[in-house]
């Protein structure tokens, strides 16, 4: 509920970046994480947006198959991929995952959101960016704001609902999905 997602989406579908890169992938992970599972995903939608592959080798789940067609279909491609919700902290299933991607053109990208610290050091390869929780203030503005219809409540007219709102806005704690 700290907005992980919601940045990355907005991060994933913004002009820019649909311009920079060949091609976008994005791949819900959750706490099941299946090496084959992400790979076919990937491969999939990296077939997709490819006109080279004809074959559906995506259907075997043979992992070295998989990943031979992953790096051939994204070889010398620019390309974002985007694992959302990873929960795997094990660097052997990591290493697995992405070693087909090495030779993708300079600029390629994998953003990955996670909730925990242990899996963000273990596929860091830049500095981690942490979302802290918003600050009181924040957190009233947006509630009053989706409650009231505006981000002004009117202190004259209405100090109990806004005492109530600023203690609920506090209860949230700084999460924007809470609010």
């Amino acid at each position: 509920g700290g907005g992980k997602t919601t940045l990355a989406q907005l991060v994933y579908n913004d002009e820019k970046v649909e311009e920079y890169f060949d091609f976008k992938v994005w791949v819900c992970v959750s706490e099941d994480f299946d090496v084959v599972r992400v790979t076919k995903s990937l491969l999939e939608s990296v077939v997709r947006n490819t006109t080279s592959a004809a074959s559906k080798v995506w259907e075997s789940d043979n992992l070295d198959i998989l990943r031979v067609e992953l790096k051939k279909n994204s070889r010398e491609k620019r390309f974002l991929f985007v694992l959302d919700d990873l929960w795997n902290d094990n660097y052997n299933d990591w290493d697995e995952l992405v070693s087909p991607l090495i030779d993708g053109k300079p600029g390629s990208s994998v953003i990955i959101t996670t909730r925990q610290q242990k899996v963000a050091e273990m596929a860091k390869t830049f500095p981690i960016y942490k979302l802290d929780p918003l600050s009181d203030e924040d957190c009233w503005s947006i509630l009053s704001k989706h409650a009231l219809g505006s981000d002004e409540c009117d202190a004259s007219k209405n100090t109990a609902l806004e005492e109530i709102g600023r203690k609920i806005a506090r209860k949230c704690g700084g999460l924007p999905l809470a609010l």
